[in-house]
């Protein structure tokens, strides 16, 4: 943040804020990620004298001043919802007139990863290291016209809006697609050939031993290698690392293509070797679904038309489906409730958790007949493409967002909403 003609020292417009909790009239004790927001204080306050903590009012900034061992962030957020109380150690100031300095303008420039680097830089300390209220006030930031911060505002929230709707579609949709597997494969309340449920409609139920329980005549209890192949990718050392080439996934970033966010720190290996291993070991492919083993347990993901590499034995590689819309049912199963019970009852290790793959073939699972699979397809596939087309907007709106924040020290942010 080197200064400019234009940029303002930020000391010159905001006030600092003490107001005690006197009286404890305040209950609300909360914390601040550092993913800049308020949330859920984990101090236990049983005990605990709350009249010293500091009130920080709607519309007022708060900041912890440690930033050790805070992923080089500085953990800073704006109160947009009720009051609250936070700890003694963290510093609390507002904008001295909102008319000159507008706050959400000032929490989007503390969002940008240039001020977690100036915040961590300007930290002084020896066993810890603290960004305290005076270096706050030596920030340096460019304040155009009120109308100009406003404007920025408002085009920045318009693709913030964007994204927590995409977000809360994609929950809903997530939701719909397992209460259909449910409904299907839990309920047995399939329509049958006359469209009536089946299970409560009379349909013929046989008990199965393996499974312990009634399932629709002509269903069976097999394997997952009765739907495909299990097996894993070969091992990549941490020397085989580049800085551009193939995408190499581990269970961390798995976790986070399942959940359609960007990976913001992609590790890479090399074209050449990448080729290498697939030629030897095959290629992942569009269908196939990987599954965490080791640490986060459980999380899949359903591979689409795209090219990476990822790390062995930490994830389960199902590929080669014996028949045509297996993966889908599979896949739905791996959402399932009774898929992480079962998950629960075979994870091994004290230290680190981890399914292996030998133990995942072990499992019995519910086999359905395949004309009732291919019944189920299209409707889970409908499901899961809407889900597939929001990611992917998604990921663009997320980059629109940073591209907001960057542009900010321009202050002319000209970035079309469509």
């Amino acid at each position: 943040m080197s200064y400019r003609d234009d940029y303002k020292r930020l000391g010159d417009y905001i006030l600092p804020c003490n107001e005690k909790n006197t009286g404890n009239h305040i209950k609300l004790l909360q914390g601040i990620s550092n993913k800049k927001y308020f949330q859920k204080a984990k101090t236990n306050t049983i005990g605990v004298d709350l009249s010293k903590y500091r009130i920080v009012r709607k519309g007022q900034f708060a900041f912890n001043r440690a930033t050790t061992r805070n992923g080089d962030k500085i953990s800073i957020a704006l109160q947009s919802e009720q009051d609250c109380i936070v700890s003694p150690s963290y510093r609390i100031f507002q904008s001295k007139d909102e008319n000159v300095l507008n706050s959400e303008y000032l929490m989007m420039w503390f969002r940008r990863p240039e001020f977690d680097r100036y915040a961590r830089f300007k930290s002084h300390g020896s066993a810890h290291e603290f960004f305290d209220y005076d270096e706050m006030c030596d920030v340096e930031l460019p304040v155009p016209s009120i109308e100009k911060q406003r404007a920025i505002v408002k085009e920045y929230n318009t693709v913030v809006n964007r994204i927590q709707l995409n977000e809360q579609l994609n929950q809903k949709l997530e939701a719909t697609a397992q209460a259909l597997y449910k409904h299907w494969f839990v309920d047995f309340e399939f329509p049958d050939e006359n469209g009536q449920h089946y299970k409560s409609s009379g349909g013929k139920m046989v008990w199965c031993e393996e499974l312990e329980k009634e399932i629709p005549e002509g269903w069976e209890s097999g394997s997952f290698t009765d739907f495909c192949k299990i097996g894993s990718s070969k091992r990549i050392y941490e020397s085989e690392y580049c800085e551009t080439g193939i995408p190499f996934y581990r269970g961390k970033e798995i976790t986070i293509k399942k959940s359609g966010k960007k990976i913001n720190s992609p590790i890479y290996i090399s074209k050449k070797r990448y080729f290498e291993l697939i030629s030897k070991y095959g290629k992942i492919e569009e269908g196939d679904i990987l599954l965490t083993a080791v640490g986060t347990i459980g999380s899949s993901y359903l591979v689409k038309n795209e090219t990476f590499y990822f790390k062995d034995g930490n994830i389960i590689w199902f590929k080669n489906f014996k028949q045509k819309y297996n993966n889908y049912y599979l896949y739905d199963f791996m959402q399932s409730q009774h898929f992480f019970d079962l998950i629960d009852e075979i994870t091994i290790g004290s230290t680190q958790s981890a399914i292996t793959i030998k133990t995942l073939s072990e499992q019995n699972i519910l086999i359905p007949n395949q004309k009732m699979i291919d019944r189920y397809y299209p409707l889970s596939h409908k499901i899961w493409n809407q889900i597939k087309n929001l990611n992917e907007e998604l990921e663009l709106l997320i980059d629109l967002k940073e591209i907001f924040l960057s542009k900010m020290s321009q202050t002319q942010i000209q970035v079309p909403i469509t």
